[in-house]
């Protein structure tokens, strides 16, 4: 019997980091056309259709029968199961799984992570290691539980424009805000996105994550760390890290991008660039 780590597409990882874990993908829509995050839609489609769209698409959480059936697979096979979810204050994605996780009580257990994206990314490849360290499923749960204060989410966005578009900001903002090249810095705070600060052009934003990677207390390189962005084009995240590299280089972490999913590049835009956390406890 093995612990297997079940995910939605939200949560974002390295491709490597993916083969211990099973996702059940969240639904993106543009117009008429509805897909399967990262299964009938690539990553590298969504953010073609994204450029081309004059709409936002629109997304929406797995069903519980989506769970459900992942969860019978796994428990057939005698395994056991935990899943990590985007916050439950964010998207319906966490109520889908408690749903469908009463019928295997005791085999499956539902960890909200409280965060998003590369966030969420993290959490699960934590879960990962705490399996791989012989921890039965509930005390998997119970541990990152204990952990989930220390994870840390903190994205710099190249344009206010999708905000506007999702009705976030006002126009009359976002066209401010494009003039004086502010780029928002953001976090989820309580399971909800908070905006941290504001800079004015993308070498400010940059020093301004660093900042805050500094005030959460550094860096634990011995849990997850994952680096992503969003668009078609990671130039801006790699000017992130030659900006800060000697922070990763001391804790060893190469680069290795994540181009972060559909539903969570909607509410960014392109040109995002980010970095999930565990701080030392």
């Amino acid at each position: 019997m093995s612990v297997k780590i079940i995910t939605d597409s939200t949560a974002d990882m390295p491709d490597s980091g993916k083969s211990r874990i099973l996702t059940v993908p969240m639904h993106v829509r543009f117009g008429s056309e509805e897909y399967l995050d990262g299964v009938t839609l690539s990553r590298q489609d969504f953010y073609e259709k994204l450029a081309q769209s004059k709409e936002l698409p629109a997304t929406s959480q797995p069903s519980p029968a989506a769970f459900a059936e992942i969860f019978e697979q796994v428990v057939s096979a005698g395994d056991t199961a935990v899943v990590i979810t985007i916050s439950a204050k964010l998207s319906g994605t966490y109520q889908s799984a408690c749903i469908a996780a009463e019928e295997y009580a005791g085999k499956v257990f539902v960890v909200d992570s409280a965060t998003v994206a590369l966030g969420t990314g993290a959490f699960a490849l934590r879960a990962v290691q705490l399996a791989e360290d012989g921890l039965e499923a509930a005390a998997v749960a119970a541990q990152l539980e204990q952990e989930k204060p220390s994870l840390h989410v903190l994205a710099m966005l190249d344009t206010l424009e999708y905000l506007k578009k999702g009705g976030r900001i006002s126009p009359a903002v976002a066209f401010a805000g494009g003039l004086l090249s502010i780029k928002p810095v953001v976090t989820t705070q309580n399971g909800e996105v908070a905006i941290l600060g504001k800079a004015r052009g993308s070498k400010q934003g940059n020093n301004l994550l660093v900042q805050q990677i500094e005030k959460a207390g550094g860096v634990d390189f011995a849990r997850p760390v994952l680096l992503g962005y969003t668009g078609q084009s990671d130039a801006q995240l790699q000017r992130y890290y030659e900006d800060s590299r000697s922070l990763w280089e001391n804790g060893g972490l190469a680069y290795d991008p994540v181009i972060l999913s559909g539903a969570i590049g909607t509410h960014l835009g392109p040109g995002a660039v980010g970095v999930a956390f565990f701080a030392p406890q």
